[in-house]
Order: structure tokens, then C-alpha cells, then sequence
């Protein structure tokens, strides 16, 4: 058996020393993003602006707009910096709807 010497690990969530502890948490997808989360013109025109309603969920609002409910998650992640928990949105708010 060949001998282990202190490196890095790469692949998977992180990467840390094969001596340390792995701490992984699971709902870590492992994905790092440094792209700006600022819409661009081209970005900006290809979306359009909902407010929301008492008894509106993003299915709903998905639904009426794509004809799909399952497409919430695109609403979602437009409005990420709005919305904490996908579950909770609030009369008045205003979401970005992404046109497809």
C-alpha cells in the first residue's frame, strides 16, 4: 500500500488535506460562481415584471405565465436576492419573470 502523504483531495464538494476531518455539507452542490449577478440590457428586455398578489405562489405565477407549474424555479432564480424561501412570497412584492 502506497504511503499517504499530506495533499489536496480534488473532485467532489471541496478541497481540503487528506489528514483534515471532511465536513461536507449535502446540499452544498460543490459549485463556485464568480459571475456578477447584474442583468444586462440584452437580460433586462428578456424579462418582465410581476407583482404579487394575495394567494400567489410561484406555481401559480408559473403556471399562468408558461403553462407550467413546474417552472417555478425559474422565477426563483431571477428574483434570488427577493426571495428567501422559495415557499414565502409576499403581496407587493415585485418579481422579475423571465420571458422563454
Amino acid at each position: 500500500m502506497p504511503d499517504k502523504k499530506p495533499g489536496i483531495d480534488s473532485g467532489g464538494h471541496t478541497s481540503i488535506g487528506r489528514d483534515e476531518v471532511r465536513k461536507i455539507d449535502p446540499l452544498d452542490s460543490g459549485v463556485v460562481s464568480g459571475a456578477s449577478s447584474q442583468l444586462t440590457k440584452e437580460d433586462e428586455q428578456a424579462v418582465e415584471t410581476y407583482t404579487v398578489i394575495n394567494g400567489d405562489t410561484l406555481s401559480k405565477i408559473a403556471k399562468r405565465r408558461y403553462g407550467k407549474a413546474n417552472m417555478w424555479r425559474l422565477i426563483y432564480e431571477a428574483n434570488r436576492e427577493k426571495i428567501e424561501n422559495p415557499d414565502l412570497i409576499y403581496p407587493g412584492q415585485v418579481l422579475r419573470i423571465p420571458k422563454i
